[in-house]
């Protein structure tokens, strides 16, 4: 942590759970008029076109070549283009509730990446139990005693696809991305405009561009899901991580579960079983578990 950084970091770590517990009720709002990859599509090109302002006024240079564009953008594949059409297809199905809940689980699934396709996570102890904990906490939130009840399978099988790109992509930025040495803003920028380039064929060829009256509403929503945040988040998320530390600045993810539920039941008049803020707190818990938050103190970046 930087030592001249103090608790400034604060207000943008809380800024950053709002924005992105926000996300799930932006998305619910933007799929009345636009299907799921359409809205993937526009997420990322209007939180590509807020980084190229954010890079061009702030004069950001970056020594690029084919091969760090193509590595940046095979993140971008993991961290946005991907798993933003898995959970754009989910939402069409099931709450935003539900949704944010299993988003919650990324920082197991990332676990589980280290350890199996990166294997460069230890088999600690106290990784196994968190893990195992968190999966009986999705358990739990999805009433898999109940056969899933009104879940479709197809769309919880988006959601915990889409995590798992979260789980891949952040090892995979650290050992082949970061090293680039490119800055954080022209890397995001990157990932989003290939991105964008990815998903564009998916939208253009899959059925119809729109599927309800683009109103100013959802015209709002979906410029603040795409350039807040896609675009402008990610640059308070660089500066927690500068200020605080890597460790600190993922446990946003803690938060971001606790806004959607707030914006489900209170605005978009959702039902909250009491299976689902149960399986929350376990699947919470288990992440910090396996991330060792309650056994050690956790590494800085």
């Amino acid at each position: 942590m930087s030592k001249t950084a103090g608790r400034g970091w604060l207000f943008l770590y809380l800024a950053l759970g709002l924005i992105w517990g926000s996300s799930f009720f932006l998305i619910h709002e933007v799929l009345h008029a636009i299907p799921a990859i359409g809205m993937s599509f526009w997420r990322c090109f209007l939180g590509a076109a807020t980084m190229l302002v954010i890079v061009a006024v702030s004069r950001t240079k970056a020594n690029l070549d084919l091969k760090k564009i193509l590595l940046i953008g095979a993140g971008g594949m993991f961290m946005n283009g991907i798993p933003w059409m898995l959970f754009g297809y989910a939402q069409s199905h099931v709450t935003s509730i539900l949704a944010s809940i299993i988003n919650g689980a990324t920082p197991i699934m990332t676990l589980l990446a280290l350890m199996t396709i990166f294997k460069s996570e230890k088999t600690k102890p106290h990784v196994i139990v968190g893990i195992l904990i968190g999966a009986v906490g999705l358990m739990i939130a999805l009433a898999a005693w109940q056969g899933f009840g009104e879940n479709d399978p197809l769309s919880i099988g988006a959601l915990v696809g889409a995590i798992a790109c979260y789980g891949i992509g952040g090892p995979y930025i650290r050992r082949y991305v970061t090293p680039l040495g490119v800055p954080n803003t022209v890397t995001s920028l990157l990932q989003l405009g290939v991105s964008t380039l990815f998903v564009l064929p998916f939208y253009l060829l899959t059925g119809p561009l729109f599927v309800g009256e683009v109103t100013p509403s959802i015209a709002w929503a979906m410029l603040s899901l795409g350039a807040l945040g896609s675009g402008i988040a990610y640059v308070f998320y660089y500066r927690v991580i500068a200020d605080a530390g890597s460790a600190i600045a993922n446990t946003v993810t803690y938060i971001t579960p606790l806004v959607a539920v707030f914006l489900g039941v209170l605005v978009l008049g959702e039902q909250l079983y009491w299976y689902e803020p149960v399986g929350a707190v376990v699947v919470i818990l288990g992440a910090a578990i396996s991330q060792g938050y309650l056994t050690r103190k956790p590494k800085l970046a």
